[in-house]
């Protein structure tokens, strides 16, 4: 699978570069759901100004785009929705990356992401429960129901590794208990 590969041009860079940070989002989805295509990965990261050059640098221009350092400067800078892109030219396989400065639910994932193995790699990946919470508030704005088939294939998947406790909570305080009802309709006692 080709995707699979395409996920470690972003990773190992990170790697290397000692770079805190969580995939989330549809790989996470695959990792503890079941497989689907997808044509990016979803990483949340704490990028300290001073490995902007670096980061930037890892990412030679003659194989990918990479956001300006001005850009970057300014996105790691806001406390809440810092973003940039960076596209392996090639293949068009995109890496949304979203820092996270004072957001403390994006800072609890990093914080608790797990080190795995998958295809040939290190991935530092976020705990379920986040991607849960991501998951139904990206289908709250949006109504994709391809959130909710990812949420229900992570239960069915990894039920196991989900702290129910933990997850109600966070789905009080993000006030995603009514579509977690409606949507979701799972027994998580």
């Amino acid at each position: 699978m080709q995707e699979v590969n395409l996920f470690k041009i972003f990773t190992e860079r990170f790697n290397k570069l000692n770079i805190a940070y969580a995939v989330t989002g549809s790989v996470a989805s695959i990792i503890y759901g079941e497989p689907r295509v997808t044509h990016d990965i979803d990483i949340v990261l704490i990028l300290p100004e001073i490995k902007i050059e670096k980061f930037i640098k890892s990412f030679p221009t003659n194989k990918f785009y990479v956001s300006p350092v001005e850009i970057i400067k300014k996105e790691i800078k806001r406390e809440m929705r810092g973003h940039c892109n960076i596209i392996h030219q090639e293949t068009g396989f995109k890496a949304d990356i979203y820092f996270a400065g004072e957001n403390e639910l994006q800072n609890w994932a990093i914080e608790k992401s797990k080190e795995i193995s998958f295809a040939g790699s290190k991935i530092m990946i976020a705990p379920p429960e986040y991607v849960i919470i991501k998951k139904l508030e990206f289908f709250k704005e949006g109504h994709s129901q391809k959130h909710i088939n990812d949420i229900k294939a992570i239960i069915n998947n990894s039920k196991e590794m989900i702290d129910f406790v933990f997850l109600n909570r966070l789905l009080a305080e993000f006030k995603l208990e009514e579509v977690w009802k409606k949507e979701v309709v799972v027994n998580d006692k």
